[in-house]
Formats: structure tokens, sequence, C-alpha cells
């Protein structure tokens, strides 16, 4: 006598025909059927430079088909070790939200044709960044007496693997100042204390971060500790390496960004040039908001008193 079985799993039917009762208690041939279906049944996605995947959903899909898809790549991402992930739903497509938030994702950010959500998976404190019109970024050179840099190499980001030592970066977090964040970000990297000094420079780019604008200030610092001690999650290597030896990497001579690091360096250890400390502009000292000013050659000058304005 023969029957068919059938097994739901993911939001799939699978029927597997089987010729008497003691085949249909055969685990392993439907455990086979599942993984089959779990090979396939994939949402398609590409690799992040951050460790993570974007999928970016753009045919209709049956609900039932899209929970197990979801469920089946979400395993498969955890076992590969994957860290955040973005689907990215069309509005002709929301009658998915409902599902991919019941899995537990959040929203991260909409815009008129579209939602973006995101997942963190593993057990760390998620870093993917909020959203925001514009992202602000800050760049710590950190320089001693001796004119050695502290320089990182990174495990993630577009410099992964490719043994470049840069110097160390991060994202402004909300509400945090410029000058609280370069602190941070050495902090955090390399285990170094150091003094905000003040901004040097700042780049501001287009169409970057999922088409935001960004802001990318250049900090100087100073040392107040030596001993570097490099955060395992994100730093692969970090050291003080003299600056010869930092601008003799390849990527010094193609890197426009790169040559200016070094050039500001040289002019900045020569004290011949002045960049912009924080300045309160609140009714208490030493606290935000902060006005960005040459102090220096504001101090200087003879010709910027109240009382000739």
């Amino acid at each position: 006598m023969s029957f068919v079985l059938a097994a739901v799993h993911y939001g799939y039917t699978i029927s597997i025909a089987v010729g008497s009762m003691s085949d249909a208690l055969d685990r392993s041939l439907l455990t086979n059927q599942i993984d089959a279906v779990d090979m396939i049944r994939l949402l398609p996605a590409v690799n992040d430079d951050h460790g993570g995947v974007i999928v970016d959903v753009q045919e209709p899909m049956d609900s039932k088909v899209f929970v197990g898809a979801l469920r089946a790549s979400m395993s498969q991402w955890k076992h590969e070790g994957k860290k955040g992930v973005w689907i990215k739903l069309p509005i002709g497509l929301a009658n998915l939200i409902e599902i991919v938030v019941k899995e537990g994702f959040w929203y991260h950010h909409a815009e008129p044709n579209y939602l973006m959500l995101v997942y963190w998976i593993p057990e760390t404190i998620c870093t993917i960044p909020a959203n925001a019109t514009h992202r602000v970024g800050v760049g710590a050179i950190v320089l001693t007496e001796n004119r050695e840099m502290l320089v990182v190499q990174e495990k993630s980001g577009g410099f992964r693997g490719l043994g470049i030592w840069k110097i160390p970066t991060g994202v402004v977090d909300e509400g945090e100042d410029i000058c609280a964040a370069a602190v941070r970000e050495v902090k955090e990297e390399t285990g170094i204390d150091a003094e905000f000094i003040e901004v040097v420079a700042f780049r501001q780019t287009h169409k970057a971060f999922f088409e935001k604008s960004d802001f990318f200030f250049l900090c100087f610092l100073r040392p107040l500790s030596f001993n570097i001690q490099r955060q395992e999650l994100e730093i692969e290597a970090a050291q003080w390496m003299a600056l010869p030896e930092f601008a003799a990497q390849p990527i010094a001579q193609k890197s426009g960004l790169f040559k200016r690091i070094i050039d500001l360096c040289l002019v900045k250890l020569d004290k011949n040039y002045a960049g912009f400390s924080p300045v309160s502009v609140s009714s208490s000292d030493d606290k935000p908001p902060y006005l960005y000013m040459n102090t220096r050659d504001l101090h200087q000058s003879s010709h910027t008193t109240t009382s000739q304005l």
C-alpha cells in the first residue's frame, strides 16, 4: 500500500511518495528533501563591505514562499558568520513588510519608493549606523614628537585584507560631537588615550552610504598614552609607524586623501598650519554646541574685538 506523506518546512509543502508506513517514518529521507529545499530557496543578496548582506527584492513573491526563503537565508547567513542584514522592499511589495518585521527586523529608513529594514545577527553590540540625510565621519591623525603616526589595519571595509595601514576612522554617533568622536574612535580601535587638538580638513562627498551625503573630518590629536591595545572585533593590527614608512606605502602614491594626510602631518609638525579648534558658544564654558575656529590666528589678531565691529 502506497501513500503520500506531506511535510511543511519554512512555509513549503513537500510531498514524498512512500511505499509503506515504515518508509513514512524514515526521517533521513524527509530531512534530505527539506535540506534540498533550503539550498534552493535563498534570497538573492550581495555582500557589503562590513561583513553583512544587502537584499534588494525586486520581483513579486508569494508570502509563503518569501517567509520560507527568508528563514532559510537567515540560517545560511548565520552559518557564514554574517553580521548586518539589510532588506530593501519597494513600495509595490509592502505586503511583505509584516513578514519581515515578525522575523525580528526593524525599520531603518524609508524613501518615497522603498522601505529599508535591518537585522543584526551576532550576539554582540549592533554597529548598524542610524539613518540620516547626511553621515558624519572622523579620521584621527595621532602623531608623537618623534614623528610616529598611530595606524591600523581593519578587518572590514574597503581596505580589508590588503595590508594597508591607515589612520583610525569611524562614524560620529547620534548626539556626539566631532571632537569627542575622534577621541572615542582612537580609544576604541587602539586603546590609546588622546587629546583632541583641532580639525585640520574636511571632505564632502555625495551618493555615498545608501545614496546619502557624507562629511568626513580629519582631526589632529595628541597622544596621552602609548601602549596599544587593539580592538579585536574590528582591527586586524595597530602600531606606531614612522611617517616616512607610512608615506612609502603604494596607496599613498595613488590616493589623494593619503597624500593630503601626509602633507598635513608635515606642516603640523613644522607648526606652519592652524586648523579649527572647538570653542563653546553656549552660556557655559566648555559645553557644546561648539564653533570650530582657527583660534591661533584669532588670538594673534588685534582686529577682532567687539568694540571694532
